[in-house]
């Protein structure tokens, strides 16, 4: 058994592979960045670009089943950056899997591709894909995603997941933007602190994944849909952020920002990064507004039916975790 895991050298991909090897599984990787650790696990790593045709092509060799783990995240940025790196990208990887009689696909997708600014409580997969797309990694992951489930057939099964904000010792994106903004002393709640989200320890997020690769080997039941995944116990965004800052010996974060002060203020800053061509992330856009304004939580119900899906690390011991792996950098 071989498995290709796109995005490798990520937070997500990398722990993607852990896993595998512990499984027991030979592994192959495929990302721009050339990642040392990767080889040292015993990795055959390949530095290409899924935007090239020959370079996946080549990656998908002889490979049982492919993880497609890499895109490019961020909430600004051109459109056509995002458009190959998530589109482009994933239509290269379906058809790798098509010359390479590779029959499994799962992709990591985003909650994102639904939401329309308005609260999640609760909500399913049942919910549409939103019409209106507040910024370009929205759009195309949107797109994607569709590309992946309607490449499901008889000769390739593929599956989606919507991991929500994933965070655990190696996060590059969530804990570190926490902490740097409540260091530089512009760390805001939005809204009333009321709202509920949920959010996805990494090996809850990894466990998803190899889930939904086993069950497209075997049972197929959740070949050609998609799944909300997360630990399953939403807190309020105020408490998630505390627990954070609290991991690195912070001080909670009390100081709040009106929603619609925070929208406006967002629509502001696009307008002037976009008028002068600005490529650096806005410190507030509307995304970000509603993002931590509304509630973002879901029923697992599909996934714990179809994927045996179920949350072993919950959140407080994460957060253990996550001090731990803090606690062992600063004694290296």
């Amino acid at each position: 058994m071989r498995s290709l895991v796109t995005g490798g050298g990520g937070f997500l991909g990398g722990a993607i592979i852990r896993a595998l090897l512990a499984r027991g599984e030979a592994v192959r990787s495929i990302q721009r960045g050339y990642y040392p650790e990767l080889i040292e696990l015993g990795v055959e790593s390949i530095q290409g670009d899924l935007c090239k045709v020959d370079d996946i092509d080549a990656a998908a060799i002889d490979c049982n089943i492919i993880y497609h783990v890499a895109a490019l995240a961020g909430i600004w940025g051109d459109y056509d950056k995002y458009y190959q790196a998530n589109i482009v990208a994933t239509k290269n990887v379906i058809n790798a899997c098509k010359k390479n009689n590779i029959n499994y696909l799962v992709y990591t997708s985003t909650p994102s591709v639904v939401f329309d600014g308005s609260n999640e409580e609760g909500i399913d997969e049942s919910t549409s894909y939103t019409e209106y797309f507040f910024n370009a990694y929205q759009e195309t992951k949107a797109v994607a995603e569709q590309l992946i489930l309607a490449s499901n057939n008889a000769k390739l099964k593929t599956v989606a997941l919507r991991p929500h904000l994933i965070w655990g010792p190696g996060d590059r994106h969530l804990v570190p933007r926490v902490i740097r903004r409540a260091n530089a002393g512009r760390l805001r709640l939005v809204g009333n602190k009321k709202n509920k989200v949920d959010s996805c320890y990494i090996d809850n997020a990894v466990d998803a994944h190899l889930l939904a690769g086993d069950d497209l080997q075997k049972d197929e039941k959740c070949a050609g849909k998609a799944y909300f995944i997360s630990n399953d116990e939403p807190i309020t965004m105020s408490d998630l952020i505390n627990k954070i800052l609290a991991v690195v010996n912070l001080p909670p974060v009390t100081k709040s920002i009106n929603e619609r002060v925070a929208y406006y203020t967002g629509i502001i800053f696009e307008c002037v990064y976009s008028l002068f061509k600005i490529k650096r992330e806005p410190l507030m856009t509307r995304f970000i507004a509603m993002q931590l304004s509304t509630a973002h939580w879901f029923d697992l119900t599909a996934a714990k039916r179809d994927l045996l899906y179920k949350p072993k690390i919950s959140v407080d011991e994460g957060m253990k975790r996550l001090k731990a792996s803090f606690d062992i950098e600063k004694q290296k």
